[in-house]
């Protein structure tokens, strides 16, 4: 099974959305393994959005301090979820990173809807776009490791996993 990283970014915290958000992940067969609630220093993000995510590198330096201030703005949720290409799944069900682009039916399509000319130009500040989500299943195990140790994982069936992982062939 594959582990993947969503971090239920401020935005979402504020707006009350923790549930609704990891109840469409319960809901398509993915497992939360991990999940805990913390304020993470600039270190911890820098690390995240730079060594992994390299966000100055391919956004630039204002795009990576913009982002560092809206996440510092308070807590966040961060959750490992388990499944069959769960950082594929998960990427779908997010969608694009601007929520203006993102399609209905996604997390952030529904949910948000500022684009990144209004963030930019006119109130000079991070897209709210309510999720993180790792980028594919590398970038997973890297952020994963990141944000939780091994002890924070569990391992443990569930009900719905009879009925949404395929049968083992005998």
């Amino acid at each position: 099974m594959e582990k993947t990283l969503i971090v239920l970014k401020p935005d979402a915290i504020k707006r009350g959305l923790i549930g609704e958000v990891l109840s469409r992940f319960e809901k398509v067969g993915l497992k939360v393994v991990g999940m805990k609630m913390l304020r993470p220093t600039k270190d911890h993000y820098h690390y995240h959005y730079e060594t992994i995510g390299k966000v100055i590198s391919r956004r630039g330096k204002d795009v990576f301090d913009v982002t560092l201030d809206f996440m510092m703005e308070g807590p966040v949720v961060a959750v490992v979820l388990e499944g069959i290409e769960a950082a594929e799944l998960v990427r779908k069900m997010v969608g694009a990173t601007e929520p203006k682009s993102a399609l209905p039916g996604t997390i952030r399509g529904d949910y948000t809807h500022i684009s990144y000319a209004y963030a930019n130009n006119v109130s000079n500040s991070s897209i709210a776009n309510i999720i993180h989500a790792s980028g594919d299943a590398e970038e997973a195990k890297l952020e994963v490791a990141h944000w939780f140790k091994e002890d924070e994982l569990f391992d443990y069936a569930t009900n719905a996993e009879a009925h949404t992982l395929p049968k083992k062939k005998k």
